[in-house]
């Protein structure tokens, strides 16, 4: 574990065992021991780890990809049932925080993108669904809710994630910010050019460390006996995500990474102290917010 005033953090660039929890679970597993031993006290996946990306809702029509979902949905998440057994049992033995990147699936089947927070002693500490899904991903994701727009504490240290493009809404970031974050996961399946520049920009506007953490993923790594899988997608040089892994600081310089066209881990011990001396300049929930001007208002109650 780090010294105080330090936070060590882990973001894993791995590639899933597409649409098989319980494998890609095992995989999760296999890293949090492994950034455990090497004293990280977080370690974070990429969005939607578990079972894998739906990239497909892209690629065909909706009305051919049945099959696609029905193998989707039965390998998501329960977060409130077992699935999760086997990266809470490594998380408490490698006493490491874990964010981890699922769809779950809620007890009526519907689904969601969501971050799942696990404590140092295995324990489920909270969960944050993606407020609006992208384009074609609402074909199979619904809308997360105001009161998981929120921050959990690491051992005082303020985590929060937006989800992708949750990255790209003015007013969830503002609302993290007004909730004291100090480290932003960014989680996405985003491995363009323009992604990398868009968590400095955040790192800078909040002041605050940001992680982004993408999948490593081939066109050959999606299982044939899916329908047409052979057709939509190629073989090993089909990157469907190069990866860009990228750990940024208050002031938007790179710590570590960017990591691309290769799995892999990107660590980074963050200098918390860098928080406050870069609201020397910027704070933005401070008086340069201008609270008497601009107001926020976050709906945190129950879904209408």
């Amino acid at each position: 574990m780090s010294t105080p005033g330090e936070f060590r953090v882990t973001a894993v660039q791995a590639t899933p065992c597409y649409l098989d929890r319980e494998a890609t679970l095992a995989v999760a597993s296999e890293h949090i021991d492994r950034a455990g031993s090497e004293g990280a006290d977080l370690v974070v996946f990429p969005e939607s780890f578990v079972p894998g990306y739906p990239d497909w809702v892209w690629r065909q029509n909706p009305f051919s990809d049945g099959e696609w979902y029905a193998r989707f949905q039965s390998q998501a998440v329960d977060v409130n049932g077992p699935d999760l057994d086997p990266v809470r049992a490594a998380a408490e033995s490698a006493g490491v925080w874990v964010a981890l990147g699922v769809t779950e699936r809620t007890p009526s089947g519907t689904l969601y993108n969501a971050v799942v927070y696990i404590d140092d002693t295995g324990e489920i500490a909270g969960l944050h669904r993606k407020l609006v899904p992208t384009g074609a991903e609402r074909l199979v994701w619904a809308n997360g809710q105001g009161p998981m727009l929120t921050v959990v504490d690491v051992g005082g240290v303020k985590v929060g994630s937006l989800i992708c493009w949750e990255n790209y809404m003015p007013l969830a970031r503002a609302a993290l910010y007004e909730r004291g974050v100090d480290v932003l996961l960014a989680p996405t399946w985003d491995n363009s050019d323009e992604w990398v520049p868009t968590l400095r920009h955040t790192a800078k506007e909040g002041q605050i460390f940001v992680v982004g953490v993408t999948a490593f993923i081939r066109g050959s790594d999606i299982p044939r006996d899916l329908p047409g899988a052979a057709d939509i997608y190629g073989g090993d040089d089909d990157l469907l995500s190069r990866g860009n892994t990228t750990i940024v600081a208050p002031g938007g310089g790179i710590l570590a990474g960017p990591l691309i066209g290769e799995a892999g881990t990107v660590t980074a011990t963050l200098d918390l102290g860098r928080i406050a001396a870069g609201r020397r300049a910027f704070d933005p929930t401070g008086h340069y917010a201008r609270p008497d001007v601009l107001r926020l208002s976050v709906n945190t109650g129950p879904r209408p």
